[in-house]
């Protein structure tokens, strides 16, 4: 068995990408909207400001809805026949979102098995799940889009 046809990995990729970035932005609408669940397994910074419940609060959680939202329509608009900017952009974009991803679990699990000793307090308990979950999608929604970013400007370049 070979490998996927250039078409067939950038649909699946896209699909792919397009269904992380849409539950990315769906659990982060719940949190912006009140909800609470989980949200202590993000700790930190965003688990403050989703809980403020503020002016602000409101309207970064609606930016981060919306950035994520674009993501998704982007890695969709990728389902057609895009043009080399679309796949341009979903190849650095997903470029970035796979390296933040990474650099995140590859720091967090450096952290909890003691290679690495920060100076502060650590909630290993949201760094697990940043490691094992939070991050990680991060690093598996972007490597998608991002392979559906170069297969589609492959797809673009094709005679």
């Amino acid at each position: 068995m070979g490998l996927p046809s250039t078409s067939t990995a950038r649909t699946l990729s896209a699909r792919l990408a397009a269904a992380l970035a849409f539950a990315s932005a769906a659990v982060t609408l719940y949190w912006t909207l009140g909800g609470t669940a989980l949200l202590d397994t993000v700790g930190g910074r965003v688990e403050e400001i989703a809980r403020q419940r503020s002016t602000g609060a409101l309207a970064v959680g609606a930016v981060v809805v919306a950035a994520k939202a674009a993501a998704a329509v982007l890695a969709l608009a990728l389902l057609r026949h895009p043009g080399r900017l679309i796949a341009t952009l979903a190849t650095v974009g997903g470029t970035l979102l796979a390296l933040y991803g990474g650099v995140l679990v590859a720091a967090g699990a450096l952290v909890l098995v003691g290679i690495i000793d920060p100076a502060g307090p650590v909630d290993e308990r949201a760094l697990r799940w940043h490691v094992l979950f939070w991050d990680l999608w991060f690093l598996l929604w972007g490597a998608a889009l991002a392979v559906a970013g170069l297969r589609a400007h492959h797809s673009a370049l094709a005679p």
